[in-house]
């Protein structure tokens, strides 16, 4: 252990020595690199630097001498040229100032001189007339006497150059105008475009016109020249080629004056309207001879009067094309859509025209752009179709409804409305397919007769109009959704419009006529009864929104029927009324001994069964024989009700006046009957005048009361029959002790007549 510590500090030391002598060795390059590095130096400080800046300062002294001289010379030059330049400069603006003052106003003589020699058919002298009020504008800042002069020249010349344009303009542009208005007034229409525009009638060149022109575009004149030439020729020459057929336009050469565009009659005609074709052929006539004789003239660009590269056929497009478009669509295209959609195929022709028309309009340069109103109405002819047959359809619907309602026809149980064939659907089909299947059937048929109107009459313009609405859902069948929505929808606005019109239109007639009332009642009943199935006789074929439940008229049906009987319910309270009101005559039918009191009282009677007989004889026939029944049954017991109630008030019937109203009475029994006659032929309303409690409440209660009326004590016990018997089937005990008691005297055997009552 001692031995390996030994050799260990051994080798330690050994390494050490060794590291110290390479040190030691590095260390000397060390030293002996700095030593030469220090020598190097020392040469160029001493050897080197000293003489560069001896000479580097013997040059700094000869560049401050010559910065001195410099010093000097600026100061000689600022303190005597300075001030020479200084007043040099002042002089020369004045001069410059004076001298463009200068030119301006020989510039302004000039054109001043150049004024009163202008030719106002010299396009140079209109650019040097707005040339020179440019120039006195500019002028303006200045305080010169001459330019107040100069504007007042300018104004005058103006003015007088914008007359004799005027008078340029009325002798090119020649209008003989009616004085009167209509078709003849127009045939004295003319507008004559005139080559010559000298007084000395001598033709002029082309060029002529083009500066003529030019100058009122200049003096912002050509504007509202060319606007009042298209108004005029708006109101005298295009509008009323649009609206009158038998107008045309012929046009007529003058070699020496110019052309003549006239407005001439063409053969009688008895057309309403233009068709397209006609219209457009005559308007591009007028239009054509306006642009190849006057308006095809290109106008140089002038910025300044916001007209710019124009011709003036594209001004007066925009004046007219707005008003023009809408003329031919209200008094032309508005006519030419058809009225069913079997016809609309041939509507592309039209189409065409229109689009030719543009055409020709935009090649001439009256028009620009793609798409116009005119061209969009026509191509929307689908859906003017569908509102054009709907404003049709409605305003037809409602001349129904507003004429007369008397005029009926008969419906009987066979009569069947006329429905159309239409194409088979998909749910057709798939029925078809189905009966194939096995089905069950119940053997019990229902009648022919089943669900079929009863007879009766209907006016005709009701029938018309189911008609009509027929024919319209026929329309929606074959049309697009938009159109099919339309049309339906334009049905059941009609049948809106029938609930709403009729009973306002109708009102007072319906109350004042039974026979009306009568009919409203049937008309009412009769389209609810078609109501409940015509949607469903068109929904399959109609486009899928209305497939799907909407293609019903069934909602419709319990107002209609409620209307026709509120209106026949209040005819009913009307004739109630006046069956009270002759009733109330017969002083409550006591005291018929005396003679006026039962000639007042066999008066109402009378009057009674006469009003009732006519109103059976308004409603033969109109009414179902039920609602017949029913309505006379219901007045007849009106009457009978009253009868009855005014003698059993009475306290004190005598036997002449028990034997009065039993005369009466049995007036009414024997002829109240004879009220019901339904039907035409009187031997089938026997069966009706037999059944007469079936239909008058208080029959058999007014017959037991006319047999009390003559019956003795006995009798009326008997009839009694301790409660069994006819008469208390009819009267209370009460009331039949109440009538004994008015009838008899008091005696022993009313007393136990009245005792037997119970």
């Amino acid at each position: 252990m001692a031995s390996f510590v030994t050799e260990v500090l051994a080798s330690s030391g050994k390494l050490e020595k060794e590291d110290l002598s390479s040190k030691i060795s590095k260390m000397s390059r060390k030293v002996e690199d700095t030593k030469d590095k220090v020598c190097d130096m020392m040469n160029k400080r001493y050897s080197d630097f000293l003489p560069s800046l001896q000479s580097s300062e013997t040059l700094m002294g000869h560049v401050d001498e010559v910065s001195k001289e410099m010093e000097g010379l600026k100061n000689c030059i600022e303190n005597e040229v300075q001030q020479n330049i200084h007043v040099a400069v002042v002089e020369y603006a004045k001069l410059k100032q004076q001298l463009e003052k200068n030119t301006d106003i020989i510039s302004i003589l000039g054109h001043l001189k150049d004024f009163f020699h202008i030719d106002y058919n010299d396009s140079v002298s209109m650019d040097c007339l707005f040339q020179a009020r440019l120039s006195v504008d500019s002028l303006k800042s200045s305080q010169l006497p001459l330019l107040s002069a100069l504007s007042s020249e300018l104004t005058v010349q103006r003015e007088n150059l914008v007359y004799h344009l005027g008078d340029e303009w009325r002798r090119l542009v020649i209008w003989t105008l009616p004085s009167s208005k209509g078709l003849k007034s127009f045939l004295k229409v003319e507008l004559k475009l005139s080559v010559s525009c000298s007084k000395d009638s001598e033709p002029r060149p082309l060029a002529l016109l083009c500066n003529v022109l030019k100058a009122m575009a200049i003096q912002g004149e050509l504007h509202n020249k060319i606007k009042l030439f298209s108004q005029v020729l708006l109101k005298n020459m295009l509008k009323p080629l649009v609206m009158y057929p038998s107008l045309s336009t012929t046009v007529i050469e003058q070699q020496e004056e110019g052309i003549v565009l006239a407005l001439q009659c063409l053969e009688e005609t008895h057309k309403e309207r233009s068709t397209p074709a006609q219209v457009y052929s005559k308007l591009l006539l007028v239009l054509y001879t306006l642009h190849s004789h006057l308006l095809g003239t290109v106008l140089l660009p002038v910025s300044y009067i916001c007209i710019g590269d124009k011709k003036l056929s594209m001004i007066l497009g925009e004046l007219i094309w707005e008003d023009i478009s809408q003329c031919i669509i209200h008094e032309c295209l508005l006519y030419s859509i058809p009225t069913n959609s079997s016809q609309l195929e041939k509507y592309s022709t039209v189409i065409k025209e229109t689009e030719e028309f543009e055409k020709s309009l935009k090649e001439m340069e009256y028009l620009q752009g793609d798409s116009t109103d005119l061209l969009k109405y026509a191509r929307d002819v689908n859906c003017h179709f569908a509102s054009k047959k709907c404003r049709d359809v409605i305003v037809a619907a409602r001349t129904l409804m507003t004429s007369k309602m008397h005029n009926t026809v008969k419906i009987t149980p066979d009569s069947r409305l006329c429905l159309p064939k239409l194409p088979a659907s998909g749910l057709d089909k798939k029925k078809e397919n189905c009966k194939e299947e096995v089905t069950m059937e119940n053997s019990k048929q229902l009648s022919a007769w089943s669900l079929c109107l009863p007879a009766c009459r209907i006016s005709e313009s009701v029938q018309q109009l189911m008609e009509l609405a027929l024919s319209t859902l026929c329309e929606a069948v074959g049309s697009s959704t938009q159109c099919a929505l339309q049309l339906f929808f334009t049905v059941r606005n009609i049948f809106q419009l029938f609930y709403d019109v009729v009973p306002t239109y109708h009102k007072e007639n319906l109350l004042r006529f039974p026979h009306l009332a009568a009919i409203q009642h049937n008309n009412c009943m009769y389209l609810a009864h078609y109501l409940l199935t015509l949607g469903h006789h068109f929904r399959a074929h109609l486009p899928e929104p209305l497939c799907e439940g909407v293609a019903t008229f069934v909602d419709m049906v319990p107002g209609f029927r409620k209307l026709g009987a509120q209106c026949f319910l209040a005819q009913l309270n009307v004739q109630r009324a006046e069956l009270l009101e002759r009733l109330s005559t017969a002083h409550k039918f006591c005291n018929l001994d005396d003679g006026e009191n039962y000639i007042a009282a066999s008066k109402a009677v009378r009057q009674v069964i006469h009003q009732l007989k006519q109103l059976g004889t308004v409603w033969q026939e109109v009414l179902p024989v039920t609602i017949y029944c029913k309505a006379m049954g219901n007045l007849l017991n009106t009457a009978i009700a009253e009868i009855i109630s005014k003698i059993m008030m009475l306290e004190d019937i005598s036997s002449e006046d028990g034997e009065h109203l039993h005369t009466l009475c049995q007036t009414i029994t024997e002829e109240g009957p004879l009220v019901f006659t339904p039907l035409a032929e009187e031997n089938k309303n026997e069966k009706y005048q037999e059944e007469v409690s079936l239909y008058v409440k208080k029959w058999s209660m007014f017959k037991e009361l006319v047999i009390v009326l003559r019956a003795n004590l006995q009798e009326i016990v008997d009839r009694w029959a301790d409660a069994k018997g006819p008469l208390a089937m009819e009267f209370t005990s009460s009331e039949v002790k109440s009538l004994i008691r008015a009838l008899f005297q008091n005696t022993e055997r009313r007393a136990v007549a009245l005792t037997k009552i119970k």
